[in-house]
């Protein structure tokens, strides 16, 4: 991916305390405790769950008490992830002014361990988030060695997906979709709404594609096997795959963010079309 040299985004705030990290840094953590923390981030079950099935100690997350402040400059990954979220600006900027409509930045926060956020507190085993009370994105820079060691998803563009992928959710959060996914809450069964929340993540998967699609046509950001990195990861991240790895059985009634093919399969709609309206995936018949 060509990322290096161009333009970072201003909208970063960093909460982690101590020093920076780079591309290929420490991780969270080591071993079954982390994949279990974050099996449990995608599958919405309790972490303790996935621990009893897997060999492994207890997590040491440290709270978030560091004054929000800048990243420092010589931090590798932060000016990856920082690049990565300016060129999501420029992309659904362009998209958003097309349609007649304002595209209001979302803000990254980096963060180690804990932070507070407006949707309670966040913590890294929870994986990337994304809060739709106060448009943050949230990522504790320690995801990409879970992703890269534990989860056999590595490469920058796969790490690029991640973002973009919290961005999509932002995107559906300016699109009115969070707020009515919000209003079916206790509405509907436990299992008809985790079939809804396959649908949102899929369509998050699906914006995710259009980035990369528009990027690519106007800064040509894709180099050779970018793709298949990102291919990889959301295969890697499928409920299906989560699930087999975790417990050696799937149950397709609690998956909440779609089967590995499912996720492979919005994400290239999405690259292939560049289009929002093809990323319609509740009115789908077919995910």
């Amino acid at each position: 991916m060509k990322w290096e040299g161009n333009r970072q985004s201003d909208n970063v705030e960093d909460r982690r305390s101590g020093g920076g990290g780079r591309l290929g840094g420490r991780g969270i953590g080591l071993g079954s405790v982390v994949i279990a923390l974050v099996v449990s981030y995608f599958l919405g079950i309790s972490p303790m769950t996935v621990l009893n099935l897997l060999s492994g100690g207890s997590p040491e997350l440290q709270s978030q008490s560091a004054p929000a402040q800048k990243p420092p400059a010589n931090d590798r990954m932060a000016a990856f992830v920082s690049t990565v979220l300016a060129d999501t600006e420029d992309v659904w900027k362009a998209v958003f002014t097309q349609s007649g409509a304002t595209y209001q930045e979302p803000k990254l926060v980096l963060f180690r361990g804990m932070t507070s956020t407006a949707c309670g507190q966040g913590q890294a085993a929870m994986g990337p988030f994304y809060c739709p009370a106060d448009r943050n994105v949230y990522i504790d820079l320690g995801f990409y060695e879970t992703l890269k060691n534990q989860l056999g998803a590595p490469g920058d563009f796969a790490q690029a997906y991640v973002i973009a992928h919290e961005v999509g959710h932002h995107v559906q959060n300016l699109m009115g979709i969070t707020s009515k996914m919000e209003q079916m809450r206790g509405r509907v069964s436990q299992t008809e709404y985790n079939a809804l929340s396959v649908r949102l993540e899929l369509q998050a998967d699906c914006l995710s594609g259009v980035w990369a699609n528009h990027a690519q046509a106007a800064r040509q950001l894709l180099e050779q096997g970018d793709v298949e990195e990102a291919m990889n990861a959301a295969a890697r991240i499928g409920d299906d795959a989560l699930q087999r790895a975790s417990a050696g059985q799937v149950v397709p009634d609690s998956f909440t963010h779609g089967t590995s093919a499912q996720r492979q399969r919005w994400f290239d709609a999405g690259l292939k079309n560049g289009n929002v309206k093809g990323c319609d995936t509740f009115s789908a018949r077919q995910l």
